[in-house]
């Protein structure tokens, strides 16, 4: 089964969505993993950097995204969630990529999550609105190595559904007040989440993104994070840059993952940060 990693971070403009396309792009690419991306965010820029505007559209408008297995959770009655239509298969605008696939949000998922939070559970709670996502990639979840899922800033429920499912989860964040000022509660509310449904959801650490060298707040912040009691942050951070912004988008192609990312440090960031979440769960040993 896929060990499954959702990325979180209730401050948007953290370079969350950027690290996990990237982190998916790398574990398929250079360790050979088979990968799904779940797109849980409404803003859906993991959706368009693996596959474009204009893709996205289509399947937006025919129904083949993740709002609409939600929008049927709601009226099981109107069955129109298809997920053999709605799973993309080699996504990603790295020619050399083949095993990276992805299940693509919709802009419909800001208006359902509210709706989502009234629903009714059902006999015997058959019906939890935290099991949706559990139960529609159940055909699929033996098919990969790695399960990436891109989350909303927040602790909502459409949030809640990705992480019923984790192994451990990755907070990406800026090295700044604003940035990190929400990691304690995500930790705590994760924690509380796991403990009241009695399963284990690991805070695999800390990704520091667009750090700024010549920052005095970036630096101290960084040494905060480092000598605080949790999460763990990860050895290799990413800088800020302009490669990060050239990389996002879709319409440029590449032929490898090092073509894409090899900016200021970033292929190199992504391999480790990798290299550690593999070593963590499988063991592995490979010295770059």
């Amino acid at each position: 089964m896929a060990i499954v990693i959702p990325t979180i971070n209730l401050k948007g403009g953290v370079a969350k969505t950027t690290t996990t396309v990237g982190l998916a792009e790398v574990l398929t690419s250079e360790f050979k993993k088979k990968v799904l991306l779940i797109d849980l965010d409404p803003q859906t820029h993991a959706t368009i950097m693996l596959i474009g505007e204009q893709r996205w559209k289509e399947l937006n408008e025919n129904g083949h995204t993740l709002a609409t297995l939600f929008e049927e959770a709601l009226d099981p009655d109107d069955t129109k969630f298809v997920l053999e239509k709605t799973l993309q298969k080699s996504v990603s605008n790295i020619s050399s990529i083949k095993n990276l696939d992805l299940l693509p949000s919709s802009l419909d998922l800001i208006n359902i999550q509210d709706v989502l939070a009234k629903m009714p559970t059902g006999p015997f709670y058959s019906d939890n609105p935290i099991e949706i996502l559990k139960k529609a990639i159940r055909p699929i979840k033996y098919n990969y190595d790695y399960i990436l899922i891109d989350c909303p800033p927040n602790m909502g429920i459409i949030t809640l559904n990705g992480l019923r499912i984790a192994n451990g989860y990755i907070i990406p964040t800026i090295p700044d007040v604003l940035s990190t000022y929400g990691i304690p509660y995500v930790v705590d509310r994760i924690h509380e989440f796991s403990k009241n449904m009695d399963i284990k959801i690991e805070a695999l650490g800390i990704v520091v993104t667009k750090f700024r060298e010549d920052s005095k707040v970036h630096k101290e912040t960084l040494r905060k994070l480092k000598n605080g009691l949790a999460p763990y942050v990860f050895t290799k951070i990413f800088k800020e840059n302009n490669q990060v912004a050239t990389a996002a988008n879709f319409y440029k192609q590449y032929t490898t993952f090092k073509e894409k990312w090899d900016g200021d440090g970033q292929y190199h960031a992504f391999y480790h940060l990798a290299k550690e979440i593999v070593d963590r769960y499988e063991g592995y040993n490979i010295n770059q």
